[in-house]
């Protein structure tokens, strides 16, 4: 699929990797609807870009807020062939500690966000992507979504994270095969440590060290390395069904 002709949404578009990713695709040629909770930084983000980009505030875990967005996307832009899933959020815990057990309500908002989040987009993105006439290749649309590799070696604190990016990469095959008979692919990218306004907010000792325990390059990720890779992803027809680590080789150690 040619970026020039891509029409995408990007959940959390209106900063870090999804900013990255919607700023990336724009700039290619093609269009993004951003989808965000953030009024402020999407239409300020909107407003920067013109033309080729469109604000709606959404909840990810709310099947009419992504219906409206999806609805704005193809009145503005005349349909959507690319979804980026990178909305989500992170609260650490234990799974009982001093303070005792980590309420489940705690569990269950990451879990919700996250990974019921992610699949909302997606099951609602297909549905309008297979409408789409088919390219060359088949192809109607690629549904791209962000785990973490914490899905794969999550620190001590992370057990809600971990499960919810855990299930975004288990579910991507499945997905994948669901959706091949449409002709829309479905993968997922799992980022390192990037250099998000998450990572922004601490102090920078701490964040000195944290690209210093990356193997090779030893530093932070940059967003547009990310959003290079998403790009990648959007062109490439034969990437399907498949979770990449993109985080210099690390691995997590226990805390």
């Amino acid at each position: 699929m040619k970026i020039s002709e891509t029409t995408a949404i990007v959940t959390g578009g209106a900063s870090g990797l999804g900013e990255s990713a919607v700023r990336a695709i724009v700039a290619a040629g093609g269009k993004a609807a951003i989808l965000d909770m953030d009024d402020a930084r999407g239409v300020s983000l909107q407003k920067e870009l013109g033309s080729q980009a469109i604000f709606q505030k959404t909840d990810v875990t709310s099947e009419e807020d992504v219906k409206n967005a999806i609805s704005s996307a193809v009145k503005k832009f005349g349909g959507i062939n690319v979804a980026v899933n990178s909305a989500g959020i992170t609260i650490a815990g234990k799974t009982s500690g001093k303070n005792g057990p980590l309420p489940l309500a705690t569990f269950e908002k990451v879990v919700k966000v996250n990974l019921t989040g992610t699949f909302n987009v997606i099951r609602l993105a297909a549905s309008e992507m297979s409408n789409n006439a088919p390219n060359e290749d088949g192809e109607r649309g690629v549904i791209i979504s962000t785990a973490s590799i914490a899905a794969y070696d999550g620190q001590i604190g992370q057990a809600a994270y971990s499960a919810s990016k855990a299930g975004i990469a288990g579910m991507t095959l499945p997905v994948a095969r669901d959706l091949a008979p449409l002709g829309i692919r479905n993968m997922t990218i799992a980022p390192g440590l990037f250099d998000t306004p998450m990572m922004a907010s601490l102090p920078e000792d701490v964040r000195k060290s944290l690209g210093q325990s990356v193997p090779f390059p030893s530093r932070l990720g940059r967003p547009e390395e990310f959003a290079r890779l998403v790009l990648c992803i959007i062109e490439d027809a034969m990437m399907n069904g498949e979770t990449i680590r993109l985080d210099g080789a690390l691995r997590m150690s226990p805390k």
